[in-house]
C-alpha cells in the first residue's frame, strides 16, 4: 500500500509485477489515463465505473518499469483470502520507496 495522494485517498492495494508478466485481456478501450506530480505512473481507470484496476509506470527506486495490479479489483478472491495477504507499505508521498511511511494506520 502506498501513501501518495492518489493511492492513499483511493485505498489502492497494488501488487507489483514486471510488464512482461502482465496481459490485459479485454477493455483497453474503456481505460482513461491519469498522471500527477512526478508523472512516473499512468494511473488507468475505467471511464464507465471509475475503478482503477492497474497502474503502469517507471520508478527507478523500485526497479524501473512496473505494472501494479489493484488486487481489490480481481474477481473471485474471498475476503478472508484478501485479508491474509502480506502487506508492504510504500512511502510514495515522499518518493522514498525503500522505506515505509511513519504512519500506516490510515492506509
Amino acid at each position: 500500500m502506498c501513501n501518495c495522494s492518489i493511492c492513499g485517498k483511493g485505498r489502492y492495494w497494488g501488487a507489483l509485477i514486471k510488464p512482461a508478466a502482465f496481459r490485459l485481456l479485454t477493455g483497453e478501450d474503456a481505460l482513461t489515463d491519469y498522471q500527477f506530480a512526478t508523472k512516473q505512473g499512468h494511473h488507468l481507470f475505467c471511464k464507465h465505473c471509475g475503478l482503477r484496476p492497474f497502474t503502469r509506470g517507471h520508478v527507478p527506486e523500485i526497479g524501473g518499469d512496473f505494472v501494479s495490479i489493484n488486487i481489490a479489483c480481481l474477481d473471485g478472491v474471498a475476503d478472508a483470502e484478501m485479508a491474509s495477504l502480506p502487506v508492504r507499505y510504500s512511502n510514495g508521498r515522499d518518493n522514498d520507496w525503500m522505506h515505509q511511511p511513519a504512519e500506516t494506520r490510515q492506509l
